[in-house]
C-alpha cells in the first residue's frame, strides 16, 4: 500500500520527533531522487519481557510505516545472547516469537498499516560464511578499547568483559549491510555503534547509512529509561488497568517540575503521537472533579500548565491511565484470544520454580538422656561431659557407668 504523503511530507514525517540525524542527505537522496522507499531497520534483543518503554520506539517506526518506508525489525536472538548472556540460548527462539507478537499487537493499536513491515531473526544469517567472514574482517581492524567504547552505552559493562560484548557492536554495524537497508533507527544511546559503523564499514567494501535517533525517555521511576530490569519504573504490555493504576500511582512525577518527569515524557513522547497517528484519538483530555475537563492538542500547553500547577499530578496520572489503558486494551484482547501467543509466553518466560521448604527437625537427643539431664537440673546438679559433676546437690550424686544406673542415682531427695 502506498502512502498518501507526498514525497517532502514523507521525509518531514521521517525525520520528525527525534533527536538527531545523521546522513541525513541518504534520505533526500532515496526518495527525491530514487524515488523509492526508505528501507530502515530496528533491531531489539530478545532478553526481557517488553515493556511500556517499547511504545517510544513504537511509535517512530509507526511514524516511519505511515511514511511510506518499508521498516525491518531485526530480532537480535544472538545479540541478546552474547550481551552479557541475557538471554538463556534456550529460551531465545521462543522470546524472538514473543517479540514478534508484541510489536505487531502495539502497531496495529495505533492503528497504521503493517503491510511493509518485515521482522529478521538474527540467527538466520548472522551464522552464514559471508557474515562470519566479514566479522572477522572487522575484528581484525578494531582495538578492544574501540568496541569496548562503540558498546559502553549498549552492553551491560563488567570488569572483566566477555569477547561476545565486545562482538556485539561488530556485529550491529554488519547488520546494516546484510539487512540491505538505507538507514538505521535506534535510541541515542546507539550513537557510539552508529559512528562506529559509518567509521568502519567503508573499510571492509561498504557504505555508509543514515541513522536516526530517538531521544531517551525519563523511566517513570526516576530520571531513567524504563527498565525490565526495575519492576517500580516497568508496566508490562499485558498489565491490565487496575495494574496499571496501581503502578503509575507510584511514578515519580513531581509538582511543577517538566524536565526529567517521566510522566510528561511518556505522555509527550507516546500518547500525543499515537493521538497524531490515530484519527480516532483527537486529544488528550484529562478529567476534573466538578470542573470543565483539560483538553489538550499540543505537549506545549500541557507543559505551561503543568509547570503553572494548573494541571497537578494527581489530574495528570489520572488521564494517563485511562489512555494508557485504551492503547493497551486491544493488545491484552488479542492475547487473551489466542492460545497459541499464550503457550509462546509460557515457553519464552516459563515461571520461575521455587524449591520447596525442607523442614529441619531438631535433633533432641536420645531421651533417656534428655531425662537424665532434666532430673539432675531439678537435683540442681550440672553434669560435664567428663564426667564429674558440679552444683549444689553434687555430693549427693555420683554418676553411674550405665544411663540406668545414672538414672538411679539422681533420683535424689529434695
Amino acid at each position: 500500500m502506498a502512502t498518501k504523503l507526498s514525497p517532502e511530507d514523507s521525509i518531514a514525517l521521517i525525520k520528525a520527533n527525534l533527536a538527531e540525524v545523521l546522513n541525513p542527505e541518504i534520505i533526500d537522496n532515496v526518495i527525491l531522487k530514487e524515488k523509492r522507499p526508505l528501507k530502515v531497520y530496528w533491531g531489539t534483543a530478545t532478553t526481557g519481557r517488553p515493556h511500556c518503554g517499547y511504545f517510544v520506539p513504537m511509535m517512530k517506526i509507526a511514524e516511519l510505516l505511515a511514511a511510506g518506508c518499508h521498516v525491518k525489525i531485526l530480532l537480535a536472538d544472538i545479540h541478546g545472547y552474547l550481551d552479557n548472556m541475557k538471554a538463556p540460548i534456550d529460551l531465545v527462539e521462543f522470546r524472538a516469537k514473543y517479540y514478534e507478537r508484541v510489536i505487531k499487537a502495539v502497531l496495529k493499536a495505533v492503528g497504521v498499516d503493517l503491510s511493509r513491515l518485515e521482522f529478521v531473526l538474527g540467527s538466520s544469517y548472522q551464522l552464514n560464511k559471508d557474515y562470519t567472514m566479514d566479522r572477522f574482517k572487522l575484528e581484525g581492524i578494531t582495538r578492544v578499547n574501540v568496541a569496548q567504547k562503540a558498546g559502553a552505552e549498549v552492553v551491560k559493562q563488567t570488569d572483566d568483559p566477555t569477547l561476545g560484548g565486545l562482538i556485539y557492536p561488530l556485529m550491529q554495524a554488519l547488520d546494516e549491510q546484510y539487512l540491505d537497508v538505507d538507514a538505521q533507527f535506534g535510541g541515542v544511546d546507539q550513537r557510539k555503534i552508529f559512528t562506529f559503523a559509518m567509521e568502519n564499514l567503508p573499510k571492509i567494501g561498504y557504505g555508509v547509512r543514515a541513522h536516526l535517533m530517538n531521544s531517551m525517555v525519563p523511566g517513570l521511576g526516576a530520571a531513567v529509561k524504563m527498565s525490565a530490569s526495575d519492576p517500580d519504573s516497568k508496566i508490562d504490555v499485558l498489565d491490565g488497568p487496575a495494574v496499571v493504576e496501581k503502578k503509575l500511582k507510584k511514578a515519580v512525577c513531581n509538582p511543577r517540575e517538566v524536565e526529567g518527569n517521566g510522566v510528561i515524557a511518556f505522555v509527550e513522547h507516546v500518547i500525543f503521537r499515537a493521538i497524531a497517528l490515530n484519527v480516532d484519538r483527537e486529544s488528550f483530555t484529562v478529567q476534573r472533579r466538578e470542573q470543565e475537563p483539560l483538553v489538550y492538542t499540543s505537549i506545549a500547553k500541557l507543559k505551561e500548565d503543568y509547570a503553572a500547577d494548573i494541571l497537578t499530578p494527581q489530574l495528570l496520572k489520572a488521564a494517563l491511565v485511562h489512555h494508557l489503558n485504551e492503547l493497551l486494551k486491544p493488545i491484552i484482547e488479542e492475547y487473551e484470544a489466542s492460545p497459541e501467543w499464550q503457550a509462546i509466553s509460557l515457553q519464552a518466560y516459563p515461571p520461575e520454580k521455587v524449591a520447596p521448604k525442607v523442614k529441619k527437625v531438631k535433633d533432641k537427643g536420645d531421651p533417656t538422656l534428655r531425662a537424665a539431664a532434666a532430673a539432675a537440673r531439678k537435683a540442681g546438679v550440672l553434669a560435664k561431659p567428663d564426667g564429674h559433676v558440679e552444683g549444689p546437690g553434687a555430693k549427693k550424686v555420683t554418676v553411674g557407668p550405665s544411663t540406668e544406673e545414672t538414672l538411679e542415682k539422681l533420683k535424689v531427695s529434695e
